[in-house]
């Protein structure tokens, strides 16, 4: 550290060398200053006096002021009352932004709420026979013009916000207006009073003269600025201040949701609290099984211990979110391992079967480490995914997978048709985007490709809703599952789309992933049946290494915008909004709905009185949420609040929504069809 702070002070000492010595025509300043300050023991991001106030430090070389000027300092003396005095008190960090546009010639921001700082403007200059020189009296009308412009520009920001939001309360919208008015009309008054003074001058001594009331401009200096501190500190209330209340209310609703959703409790204790209440037996036996063996154990136990660090632990802290990709795929890789250990133990004549974790773990590890370029543009060909050798068999492997893997169930043949045209279209467009003429640009063949997807996705919604063959409640046909197997597919073509060649491997290896964790679903034999509360960690863990194995991560910046313009140069709101957001959130989107068609369809043999994989799974997202609403909460303060924190909770807020809405879906259908099967009971009168 001191040899940094020397390091430092020699490139500083340097700089003010050669600004001290600029030519004296020439106006250079320096501005030192830091983003925040620092504790006693060194730390910082916090809310104290030590830690939010940082020093400023500024420089100006001799050409930028007079010698015997001495700038312009306002205290508010010109005005009465305790406000006046505190606007003058401290410069902010946002007054640097209009302060700095004035020194360098830019128009201030429109979304500006800072004030400028009159101290650190330099001394007007003013040419006289062609001889450029300091105009020291000039100070205070140079100063009271910037305020003025910078007042109105913060006034016609503050004006158009209202028109469009209720955030700003209107009373302190119309104290701000007439403390504005006052300081114009002062203004207004101190020019006619310059103009008076200087026409009088200049009759007496039959020339003209330049005199300035600096009284009267002072006056409307001190107006303006005060103006700016209150339209400033307006801001900070209304943007910058936590519901504190709201934030622990909601956190505690949430936090009862979570408790009454547990698992565990719907397992164990509900129905022993029914049946004290109901002085009965319970009707289900909610005692462990004796048949879990010590390897079993501690597959839970090391779920257990997986999850809560997943979902819990890691939203609390900053290096965790940012190496969140490494943890998630670590966490997978040695669950696996340790699912396949007890797979293998028990079934030791079926060791090939036993091997499927092995196989969810290999997939996600090369789509993870050899798969790289996902959301580039395929015409860099810096990236061996975005090789026809690579993507051309990945596309010929998603197509065979299209042929073979629903060629035996019910679906009409003339339904592959309409997902072949899409693969082979998006082949020829990424040929094209890779071409070196950039004339080729494979738009046409993309939107093919699209709507081809698109009537794909029609097509299965259209069959699934004719598709009524069960009227088990909790229960999932076979052709039923195929509909929604198919619906998933042209999902993930879709999504192969807008993400670019790198895609169509991911895809392949998420496939296999897929339906190795489909076959470990609906495995319910005594000997390889893996808990539903391992089978949900699986597909989790699994989901998120697919979101960042295709290059994505909890931050903003890292948007692949690129699915916006993948058939078009223009963007349109709604499709390239709908592009975007598959592009970031499909994969989550995606495995949501597989976990709960394999839940249910899981549930035809696994229905007695067990909890199913889709409930651990929304328990663990649930577990997400809330930890994320409580981390950004106490981090609120925190540094990196909006780098890291804020947005990972939109993340696990997107997430939890797609949850929701897939548990708000099956809700309905399920009172739906017992409402069916009811009335059909009761016609039949069985009921």
């Amino acid at each position: 550290m001191d040899k940094k702070l020397h390091q430092m002070d020699v490139v500083l000492s340097d700089t003010l060398d050669a600004i001290d010595n600029a030519p004296g025509e020439s106006c250079t300043a320096l501005f030192v200053f830091g983003d925040h300050g620092m504790t006693e023991d060194g730390n910082h991001g916090g809310g104290t006096l030590d830690e939010m106030n940082a020093g400023l430090f500024a420089h100006f070389s001799p050409g930028c002021h007079a010698e015997d000027d001495e700038g312009l300092s306002l205290d508010g003396s010109e005005l009465s009352g305790p406000d006046a005095a505190r606007a003058f008190e401290s410069i902010h960090q946002i007054d640097l932004v209009p302060t700095i546009s004035f020194l360098l010639g830019l128009p201030l921001p429109f979304a500006n709420i800072g004030g400028v700082v009159p101290d650190l403007l330099p001394t007007p200059k003013r040419i006289d026979s062609e001889r450029i020189s300091h105009a020291p009296e000039l100070v205070t009308p140079h100063a009271a013009v910037a305020l003025a412009l910078n007042a109105a520009q913060v006034w016609n920001y503050f004006f158009t916000y209202s028109k469009t939001s209720r955030d700003l309360p209107k009373d302190r919208i119309r104290q701000l207006k007439d403390l504005l008015d006052s300081a114009s009309l002062t203004y207004r008054d101190a020019i006619d009073s310059s103009i008076r003074l200087r026409d009088d001058t200049g009759k007496e001594n039959n020339r003209e003269a330049e005199y300035y009331d600096s009284t009267a401009y002072r006056q409307a200096c001190s107006l303006f600025k005060l103006f700016l501190a209150e339209s400033t500190g307006l801001g900070k209330t209304v943007w910058t201040q936590f519901n504190e209340v709201g934030m622990q209310l909601g956190i505690f609703i949430m936090f009862v949701a979570w408790l009454g959703g547990n698992p565990f409790w719907k397992r164990f204790v509900r129905p022993s609290t029914r049946s004290a209440v109901s002085h009965g037996s319970p009707k289900e036996n909610t005692a462990p099984s004796k048949d879990s063996s010590p390897l079993q154990i501690f597959e839970v136990v090391a779920t257990l211990v997986f999850m809560i660090f997943t979902c819990g632990v890691l939203t609390f802290g900053n290096s965790y979110i940012e190496h969140e990709r490494e943890i998630t795929l670590f966490f997978l890789s040695v669950l696996c391992l340790i699912v396949l250990r007890r797979r293998v133990y028990i079934s030791r004549h079926q060791r090939l079967w036993a091997a499927l974790p092995l196989a969810v773990a290999i997939c996600a590890r090369v789509n993870d480490v050899f798969v790289t370029g996902h959301g580039l543009d395929p015409s860099l060909r810096s990236h061996r995914a975005h090789h026809p050798a690579v993507f051309i068999p990945s596309m010929m492997a998603l197509a065979t997978i299209r042929l073979h893997w629903f060629a035996a169930t019910r679906l009409k043949k003339g339904a592959s048709l309409i997902d072949t045209v899409a693969i082979v279209c998006l082949t020829m467009c990424w040929w094209d985007k890779r071409a070196a003429d950039h004339g080729r640009n494979g738009f046409m063949a993309a939107r093919i490709s699209m709507v081809a997807v698109l009537l794909g996705l029609a097509h299965s919604i259209y069959e699934i809703l004719l598709d009524d063959s069960s009227n088990k409640v909790r229960s999932l046909s076979l052709g039923r599952l195929n509909h929604f197997e198919l619906l998933a597919f042209r999902l993930m073509v879709f999504l192969v789309i807008v993400t670019g060649p790198s895609a169509a491997s991911t895809a392949v290896l998420i496939a296999v992933e897929c339906a190795a964790l489909k076959l470990m679903s609906l495995d319910n034999t005594r000997v390889n049946s893996t808990t539903a509360l391992v089978m949900a960690a699986l597909w989790k863990l699994s989901i998120r290494t697919a979101f960042y194995g295709t290059s994505h991560h909890c931050s903003f910046n890292q948007l692949q915008f690129s699915a916006a313009f993948v058939a078009t140069t223009e963007f349109q709101f709604h499709i390239a909004g709908f592009s975007l957001f598959m592009n970031t959130f499909g994969w989550e989107a995606i495995g949501s709905v597989l976990v709960l068609l394999y839940s249910r369809a899981r549930g035809n043999a696994d229905s007695g009185g067990r909890t199913t994989i889709w409930e651990w799974f929304v328990y663990f997202q649930a577990t997400e949420m809330l930890s994320s609403c409580i981390s950004v909460s106490m981090m609120r303060r925190h540094l990196m609040v909006w780098a890291i924190f804020a947005p990972r909770f939109m993340f696990a807020a997107v997430w939890t929504t797609l949850c929701l809405l897939l548990w708000i879906i099956d809700l309905l259908h399920n009172l739906i069809k017992e409402c069916k099967s009811k009335r059909e009971r009761i016609y039949k009168g069985t009921d």
